[in-house]
């Protein structure tokens, strides 16, 4: 077997398996295991739960190299210096071809793991990483003084986004190792259409219930839609997290009590069906996989022109609202509302798109391509790359 066919060994490593960052993970590990990869995982030990090991047991039976449970502080701490030791160890033990840091901390345990070892190559996906710091506050200040610094024992960067891509570029400076825009990909199945119940709500919101997800503008944004016959527009809502007392309070402020309807944490794909349309009304964002999970199942979205989301909608780009605008919001509400077909137009316009540029199979060939690229320009006698790559 040539070394640029060979199955590789990969330890994908990050802190905790939660939001897009573990998707990603699970959807990479899934799509190169079935081509014959060998892969392992490495995640923290310190802070762990129920949820936790529902979701790594979800990756057990994809990583024969073992899941590995390690200390991984959330922000700085002395297993930020001592745990990369420890990755070391086990990638020598395991024969690792390729370290793979996901997140700030998977990133810095990846890189600081490779210093050193010319028989293995570090990428790093940042998934926000340390831009997710404030660029002022000493932690930021930190963590971006230590990313520059582990610069040089980075083989490649993968950017989910244009708008990842260009806030590292400005916020850390140009990386001087390959930097590719590798969008997130989906399954096929997730392109299998999704159609609202009978008893459907005009509106769905799936998402974490924090005030950068703009929820509280979506409910200003509520209060004077209205159907064609002239009902008020109802709401689902799905998600959890700080601050759900706070939008329950506002439900109740603004009346809307009998017009919104919240139904926990749920995933994504199968909750859609509780709304005709979509809504993502996010402050900020990178690429967020509701957008393309919705648009993949061809329904309607709306959503804010923030992160990457402009090129999830590509074609569709010109319907993206400014965030923080209820009245731009309820206007957008309002129209998807009165014009459903022209909201379908659009919904199969983006579908198109995301069919042809983020699919798994598409994001995959990509990521793989560049571990081979990595390491033939690293290992010696390494391996002939099978597309080229560059920033």
């Amino acid at each position: 077997m040539s070394s640029a066919s060979r199955p590789l060994r990969i330890l994908q490593i990050l802190r905790a398996p939660v939001g897009g960052l573990f998707r990603h993970v699970y959807d990479l590990t899934h799509e190169l295991a079935a081509r014959g990869h060998e892969i392992g995982i490495v995640a923290d030990s310190l802070h762990t739960d129920a949820l936790t090991e529902e979701r790594l047991g979800r990756l057990r039976p994809l990583a024969p190299l073992g899941i590995h449970s390690l200390p991984i502080p959330r922000t700085f701490g002395t297993a930020d210096l001592t745990t990369p030791l420890q990755v070391r160890r086990l990638a020598d033990a395991l024969q690792i071809d390729v370290l793979h840091g996901h997140g700030a901390k998977g990133g810095l345990n990846a890189r600081l793991a490779r210093i050193g070892a010319r028989q293995r190559v570090s990428l790093y996906t940042p998934h926000g990483g340390v831009l997710n710091y404030q660029p002022g506050s000493a932690a930021g200040r930190l963590f971006r003084l230590i990313e520059r610094a582990l610069i040089g024992a980075t083989d490649a960067i993968v950017f989910e986004s244009g708008f990842a891509q260009a806030a590292y570029i400005e916020q850390i400076g140009r990386p001087s190792c390959p930097g590719p825009v590798i969008h997130n990909g989906l399954m096929p199945a997730e392109f299998e259409p999704i159609l609202p119940g009978p008893e459907a709500a005009d509106f769905v919101f799936i998402g974490e219930f924090r005030a950068v997800k703009g929820i509280s503008y979506l409910l200003e944004a509520l209060v004077g839609a209205r159907t064609p016959g002239g009902r008020p527009a109802s709401l689902v809502m799905a998600g959890g997290g700080p601050d759900l007392e706070a939008i329950k309070a506002q439900i109740t402020q603004l009346g809307l009590d009998d017009r919104v309807t919240l139904v926990g944490v749920k995933p994504a794909r199968p909750t859609l069906h509780l709304g005709r349309i979509a809504v993502v009304p996010s402050l900020a964002e990178s690429l967020p996989y509701v957008i393309l999970e919705a648009a993949a199942a061809g329904r309607p979205v709306i959503a804010t022109d923030v992160g990457g989301v402009r090129e999830i909608y590509g074609p569709t780009a010109a319907s993206l609202l400014p965030a923080a605008d209820a009245g731009a919001l309820r206007r957008a509400m309002q129209a998807a509302l009165d014009n459903p077909v022209a909201a379908a137009r659009e919904a199969n316009l983006r579908l198109a798109h995301i069919r042809a540029g983020f699919s798994i199979s598409h994001m995959t060939d990509q990521i793989e391509a560049l571990y081979r690229q990595a390491l033939a320009a690293r290992v010696p006698n390494g391996f002939a790359t099978s597309s080229a790559l560059s920033s």
